[in-house]
């Protein structure tokens, strides 16, 4: 089986850059690095991949076809069980032709049978002519049971070959490796050619159009942040100037950690902190998966008039 993730896509205000030769005004509040909502695609189904198309840095659209396992013996699997259902069907149809046929005749059977037993009665006919007209009436009355036991027989062969013709189609649907997500892809797994297993990962996709800053805030700063909150996000570009970015935040953990090694000092990180989320807007492409950044809990500056 395919195994997905999914996140919706965050809309998080207009893009504003601040990339000048200047200092902060205060020290950061919170330090992280940037994350993305990844789905890593695996595939449904067994054999060779006839095409695969994903190539690292490339971007997909949802509902894509990213690649086609071979389906050759599934087809020919299906077109035998077809066949099948064909005869089936034909059975059921002679077994109720039959039915029917006997139905006529135990008419005549079950007549003969009453007139043969007044005869007996009126001592017009031998007991052993009444017990050959009965013998007649009663098997055919077992002609038709066993008839009708039959016809249901061949009718639970028929939807048994239904259902496994039903199985096969989706098989052969799940042979068709469908993009889920709308994104850049990140790293790929196979190549054309080879023979890949249900549920083996054949690539990873993120949506980067927006990233999410994963960062640390302490107990002292946790009443200062609210889901949904406007803060500005920080990135280094080098040679002291500053990429200054709208942020929201989106989740506060409900659980202390201690600080992760790369984000803080020794000493820092020996305090418990709480993660938060913070969803950034990049357009641009200018941040990339693991860029580190921090934060400032504050909405941006209202944007001068030029």
């Amino acid at each position: 089986m395919r195994t997905h993730i999914f996140s919706p896509r965050i809309a998080i205000g207009v893009l504003f850059v601040c990339a000048a030769a200047c200092h902060r005004g205060k020290d950061p509040d919170a330090y992280g690095n940037f994350e993305a909502d990844e789905v890593s695609v695996s595939a449904q189904a067994s054999g060779q991949l006839t095409s695969f198309t994903p190539v690292e840095g490339s971007t997909l659209r949802v509902g894509e076809v990213a690649g086609v396992v071979d389906t050759t013996q599934l087809a020919l699997e299906r077109a035998q069980l077809v066949a099948q259902q064909q005869a089936t069907a034909a059975r059921v149809g002679e077994a109720g032709k039959q039915i029917e046929v006997y139905q006529a005749q135990i008419g005549i059977a079950l007549r003969n049978y009453e007139r043969m037993q007044r005869l007996f009665e009126e001592h017009a006919a031998t007991a052993q002519q009444r017990d050959q007209a009965e013998r007649d009436y009663r098997t055919l009355v077992a002609q038709i049971g066993a008839a009708k036991a039959q016809q249901q027989s061949v009718s639970r062969d028929a939807s048994s070959g239904s259902a496994r013709v039903a199985q096969i189609n989706d098989q052969i649907a799940k042979s068709r490796v469908i993009n889920p997500e709308a994104g850049t892809v990140l790293a790929t797994y196979v190549k054309t050619g080879e023979v890949v297993q249900s549920g083996q990962a054949l690539y990873k996709i993120a949506d980067v159009d927006t990233l999410i800053l994963r960062a640390y805030i302490t107990e002292k700063q946790l009443t200062a942040v609210k889901l949904g909150q406007q803060v500005q996000v920080h990135v280094d570009q080098g040679g002291g100037k500053l990429l200054t970015l709208p942020g929201t935040v989106r989740w506060i953990s409900t659980k202390a950690e201690f600080t992760p090694t790369p984000v803080q000092t020794r000493d820092e990180r020996a305090d418990l902190v709480y993660a938060v989320k913070v969803y950034v807007p990049n357009p641009k492409g200018a941040l990339k998966i693991g860029m580190p950044a921090d934060i400032t809990l504050g909405a941006m500056p209202a944007k001068q008039p030029s």
